[in-house]
């Protein structure tokens, strides 16, 4: 083991780097949440592929039982707290989830479904300037993952100027000025 205080990388690159079809996906997607770069799309890929693998080994090894029915529970636990899977699923549904399931839990998309913001870069730009904040307390990460239930607490930062109603990069203000012409 090396020293632990060292950086590592946290995702996988693909193995071919110049597919013209993956490109032409992943370029989609890109644009469609609004990331900075494909970095940040490889970083979902590889969270869904070690959730992917520990779901076929767990189903490989048998009957659940025991340690491996603790350690499927708390899988099946925390994608259903984020609301990748619904309540009623088993183990086999973490093999049908695709790496969208997971760019749109991500604090960006959640600030842009919303309606915080007109788009999803704008909702990036929001976030890293300090003005969104989560029940009360300042969030700075685009891709933090956001539970169902930290989903109805986000809102702008109390001393963002954008708390006022009449900032013209507030969406709302610009949804009621369209209404008014």
């Amino acid at each position: 083991m090396g020293y632990p205080g060292k950086k590592r990388k946290s995702y996988d690159t693909p193995k071919h780097p110049w597919q013209a079809a993956r490109m032409a996906s992943e370029l989609e997607l890109v644009k469609k949440y609004g990331l900075r770069n494909k970095k940040e799309l490889w970083k979902a890929h590889s969270v869904l592929r070690r959730y992917r693998a520990d779901a076929r080994r767990l189903l490989a090894e048998g009957e659940l039982q025991g340690h491996n029915k603790t350690e499927a529970d708390q899988i099946l636990a925390r994608l259903i707290r984020f609301s990748m899977l619904g309540t009623d699923s088993n183990i086999d549904d973490i093999l049908g989830l695709q790496t969208s399931s997971i760019l749109e839990r991500r604090l960006q998309t959640q600030v842009h479904r919303l309606g915080l913001a007109r788009s999803p870069k704008q909702a990036r730009q929001f976030i890293t300037h300090g003005h969104i904040a989560i029940n009360g307390k300042r969030v700075t990460v685009p891709s933090m993952l956001i539970s169902k239930d930290e989903e109805m607490l986000i809102d702008y930062y109390g001393t963002s100027p954008l708390t006022s109603e009449t900032h013209p990069e507030r969406p709302a203000q610009v949804a009621s000025n369209v209404a008014g012409a």
